[in-house]
C-alpha cells in the first residue's frame, strides 16, 4: 500500500534626499503603468472587435442583400454582443464570480470563436469564387447562409461533446523501469474537469461511475479540478469522493486552482479520499515491486504567491529510491523539459484540452511541447497528454473530444 514521501532593507539615508528619489521613481514607473494599461486595454478591445466584428460582416454585411429587418436585427444582436461582453466577463470571472454572468459571457465567446473561424474560411471560399468568376450575384449570401448552418451544426454538436460523459481512451505505456509484478498496473487518468457556473454534478457523478468501472489500480487527477472555490463546487466535486482505486488515488493543483483557492482544493481532496502530491510522492507497491507516485504544483503556483506553492520536483522526489520507476503528476505538459532532466519515467498532465474549439489547439501548440497524446522526450522519459474531462469556459468541443484515460503500465519486454 502507499507510504508516504516528503512535501515540500536598506538603511535610511537623508529624508528629503529619499523623498526626492521616490518621486523621481514615481514619476517614472506611474506613466509607463498607465501605458501599458492603455495599450493592453486597446489590444483586447481589438481582439473583441475582430471577434465580433468579421462574423458580422460575413454574416450580414458583406452585400448578401438581406432585407433591412435582417439586417438591422443581425447588426444589433452583435452590437449587443460587442458592448455587453466584457462586462460579463468580468462580473462572471472577477472578483463577483457571478455565475450566471460566467454562463453567458462563456457560452457567448464559444458561439463567437466557431463564427469567427468559419468567417474566416467563408471569406477565403468568397475570394476563390469570385476569381473563377462563379456564384454571381448571390454569392455573398450563399456564403453567408454556409457560416451559418456550419457554425450552427458545430455548436450544437460541441455542446453535446462538452456535456456528455467523456469516453474511455486506453492505452498501453511501456516502461522499461517497471517490475514484474507491476505489470498490467491499471492507471485512470481525470484531468481539467472545471466544475464551474453550470451546475454538472450530475456529470461528476455519472465520470465517477465510469472509473469505477474501469477497475483502477491508481487514479490521478491531473489539476484544474474547478473554477470556483470548494465552497461554491462542493456538490459538483462530492462525488469524486465514491472513486475508488486499490493502490492510490492522486490529485495535483492545475493553473485555475490559483484562481481560487488552491490549498483550499487540496483540503477539499484530502477531505474525499485522495492524496494530494503538494511537491511530495507516495509509494505503491503491487507484486514485490514498487512505483513511486510523485506530484508537483502547477508551474504558475509561485506566481501566486501563496506561500509554500511552487513547482518543487526535488522536493517531491526527495527520499525516493532512485532506483524505482517514477509516475509524475504535472498538470501542465511544458513541465516535461525537467521531468526528463530528471530522469522521469512517465509524466502525465493535462491542461490543454486538446484546444477544445478547433482551430484553438494550433494556438496551445505554441505554448505546450503536446497537445494530446503520448509522446517522448529524451532516453526515457514519457509523457501522456489528456484532452481532459471537462471543459473550461465555453460548454463546446468541437474536434477535441473529453476523454476519461486508462493507461495499462507493462515492463518493456511484455508483449501482452
Amino acid at each position: 500500500m502507499a507510504g508516504a514521501g516528503t512535501e515540500d532593507g536598506s538603511k535610511a539615508g537623508d529624508g528629503a534626499e529619499d523623498g526626492s528619489k521616490a518621486e523621481a521613481g514615481d514619476g517614472g514607473a506611474g506613466p509607463r503603468r498607465s501605458l501599458r494599461r492603455r495599450l493592453g486595454g486597446s489590444v483586447v478591445f481589438l481582439v473583441l472587435a475582430l471577434l465580433f466584428v468579421l462574423p458580422w460582416w460575413t454574416l450580414f454585411g458583406s452585400g448578401a442583400g438581406w432585407p433591412v429587418p435582417v439586417f438591422v436585427a443581425g447588426t444589433v444582436v452583435f452590437a449587443c454582443g460587442l458592448v455587453a461582453f466584457p462586462f460579463l466577463m468580468v462580473a462572471g470571472h472577477g472578483r463577483r464570480r457571478a455565475d450566471r454572468a460566467a454562463r453567458v459571457a462563456d457560452s457567448t465567446l464559444g458561439v463567437v470563436w466557431v463564427l469567427f473561424t468559419w468567417s474566416v474560411l467563408g471569406g477565403l471560399v468568397h475570394l476563390v469564387l469570385m476569381g473563377l468568376g462563379t456564384g454571381g450575384a448571390d454569392r455573398a449570401r450563399v456564403v453567408a447562409v454556409a457560416v451559418a448552418a456550419v457554425s450552427a451544426v458545430l455548436l450544437a454538436w460541441g455542446h453535446y461533446e462538452a456535456m456528455r460523459v467523456p469516453r474511455v481512451k486506453r492505452l498501453d505505456v511501456r516502461v522499461p523501469r517497471l517490475g514484474d509484478g507491476l505489470d498490467g498496473t491499471r492507471v485512470v487518468v481525470l484531468a481539467d474537469t472545471h466544475y464551474g457556473p453550470i451546475d454538472r454534478a450530475g456529470w461528476s457523478a455519472r465520470v465517477a461511475e465510469a472509473a469505477n468501472a474501469l477497475d483502477a489500480d491508481v487514479v490521478v487527477h491531473a489539476g484544474d479540478i474547478a473554477d470556483g472555490t470548494p465552497v461554491q463546487r462542493r456538490e459538483q466535486s462530492a462525488p469524486l469522493g465514491t472513486i475508488r482505486a486499490r493502490l492510490a488515488k492522486v490529485y495535483v493543483t492545475g493553473n485555475h486552482e490559483y484562481f481560487g483557492e488552491a490549498q483550499g482544493w487540496l483540503d477539499r481532496m484530502a477531505e474525499l479520499g485522495w492524496e494530494p502530491l503538494h511537491n511530495r510522492h507516495v509509494v505503491v507497491e503491487r507484486g514485490g515491486d514498487h512505483l513511486v507516485l510523485a506530484g508537483v504544483d502547477d508551474v504558475t503556483a509561485e506566481s501566486s504567491g501563496l506561500a509554500g506553492h511552487r513547482a518543487n520536483l526535488a522536493g517531491a522526489l526527495a527520499g525516493a529510491d532512485p532506483d524505482r520507476p517514477v509516475l509524475l503528476v504535472a498538470h501542465q505538459p511544458k513541465y516535461v523539459e525537467q521531468a526528463a532532466a530528471a530522469g522521469i519515467d512517465l509524466q502525465v498532465s493535462g491542461h490543454t484540452h486538446g484546444g477544445q474549439i478547433w482551430p484553438f489547439n494550433f494556438l496551445v501548440r505554441i505554448d505546450q511541447p503536446v497537445v494530446h497524446g503520448l509522446s517522448r522526450h529524451g532516453e526515457r522519459t514519457q509523457l501522456y497528454t489528456s484532452r481532459g474531462s471537462g471543459f473550461w469556459g465555453p460548454p463546446f468541443r468541437v474536434f477535441a473530444p473529453s476523454e476519461i484515460t486508462l493507461l495499462t503500465l507493462r515492463p518493456a519486454g511484455d508483449a501482452g
